[in-house]
């Protein structure tokens, strides 16, 4: 096989749970972001324009919609005879099935797939942040300080520290210590999860740690260099980067895309996002459509209108409905007459005609009101809301609905209709 000077493990099994209804049959990298892309958009468009050409996908949790975006990579110029994409998911040994049991872990069980490419380095990514970054230009920060380990990092608010784990450093910026989610943290520098491996160290440290059950890079691999005066640094890095992770930040995220100045910039010519986008229609504007401040993205009908939103692709909005504030993902329909406030409405749902989404005060949502709040209206695919009903802020709704499930024809804020099977 080819040798690579760096190759990227993408970790993509994440199941999301704070983002809700969205992730219940879809990893979260699967969930669309800015109308027509996906969230593992981004770090793999970033591999390709940080010439990095061969990537491996960890997938775990309901891969498929996954796999089908990603295919052989031919979006990202990925699909390459040496190198290029690989999907790798958890696989039988003779000793029987073994699902990923921790990021680290994750990656120890494809050690066959990287040893192929004999690379000097192994970057590890996650596949649920929004950011650009060149990762060549960490590389050389790798090698300028002989490091084993290069550790993305980003400056927070101290206020913020404790929810990340945090790299102590001296004023070289080689790390001395660290903290996970510390209550009192003693720096701001914020892990990302994006980590550059000399690849002896990396392979060394699995060998030392196999059998670590649950086996992280945040609680094992790195206390494990530490102890062993490994040379970790941080490189600071100062772009944008979101984590995506709950409805709250996946709402803001989007909505910064329609700023008059985008602090996240998709119309960058040097650094573009790359998707898999099938030959669709354009997009048709009615006679009385109103569009203002808002992502429109291919094959969208607009007879009514559209504020502050962004739109997915071949989604319908029928005269005389008003969407404001909002998220709707391709295939959807949103009917004649809707107003429709501060709602997340994924895939392929059919909204009935006067609707009223995300009206009224807020309340706290009875099934799960730490995923469920920011007074948003969160709607998972392929649902139904029949017409003439009212839905309140914090609500939850993942099921083919119908008058019987909306008394007094209102489903109250914080209420849930959520189904098993969606039916």
């Amino acid at each position: 096989m080819m040798k690579k000077e760096m190759i990227a493990m993408l970790l993509a099994g994440g199941q999301g749970s704070r983002l809700g209804v969205l992730t219940e049959k879809v990893a979260k990298p699967a969930v669309a972001f800015g109308g027509k892309y996906r969230i593992i958009d981004f770090p793999l468009s970033n591999c390709i324009n940080s010439g990095v050409d061969t990537v491996g996908v960890l997938t775990q949790y309901q891969p498929l919609r996954l796999n089908t975006h990603i295919g052989i990579g031919i979006p990202w110029d990925l699909d390459r005879n040496v190198g290029g994409v690989t999907i790798l998911s958890p696989y039988e040994k003779s000793g029987g099935a073994e699902w990923f049991a921790g990021t680290a872990d994750a990656i120890y069980q494809n050690m066959a797939y990287m040893e192929q490419y004999d690379p000097d380095y192994v970057l590890i990514l996650s596949g649920d942040h929004i950011y650009k970054m060149d990762y060549e230009v960490m590389l050389d920060y790798h090698k300028a300080n002989k490091a084993d380990l290069t550790i993305a990092c980003m400056p927070v608010p101290i206020e913020e520290a404790s929810r990340f784990g945090v790299m102590i450093t001296d004023g070289n910026g080689r790390v001395t210590d660290f903290e996970e989610k510390p209550p009192k943290p003693r720096s701001n520098l914020a892990n990302m999860g994006i980590y550059i491996f000399s690849w002896p160290v990396l392979k060394q440290a699995f060998e030392d740690m196999k059998g670590t059950p649950n086996l992280d890079f945040g609680f094992h691999i790195l206390p494990y260099l530490r102890d062993h005066g490994s040379r970790m640094f941080a490189y600071e890095f100062n772009g944008y980067w979101k984590d995506v992770g709950t409805l709250g930040s996946y709402w803001e995220a989007n909505m910064e895309l329609i700023d008059i100045i985008p602090e996240f910039n998709l119309y960058e010519e040097f650094w573009k996002i790359y998707t898999k986008s099938d030959i669709i229609r354009p997009q048709y504007v009615g006679p009385n459509a109103v569009i203002n401040r808002s992502l429109i993205s291919e094959g969208c009908d607009i007879e009514g209108e559209v504020h502050n939103s962004v739109i997915g692709v071949n989604v319908t909005v029928e005269e005389g409905a008003v969407v404001r504030d909002s998220i709707i993902m391709g295939g959807t329909v949103i009917g004649k007459g809707c107003k429709i406030e501060k709602a997340i409405i994924a895939e392929n749902v059919v909204v009935g005609q006067n609707v009223v989404m995300g009206e009224g005060p807020e309340a706290e949502n009875v099934l799960k009101p730490k995923v469920y709040g920011f007074g948003l209206v969160t709607i998972g695919e392929n649902s139904v809301i029949p017409d003439n009903v009212r839905i309140g802020k914090n609500t939850a709704i993942k099921a083919v609905t119908t008058a019987e499930d909306y008394p007094n024809g209102e489903l109250p804020a914080g209420g849930a209709i959520v189904k098993e099977d969606g039916k």
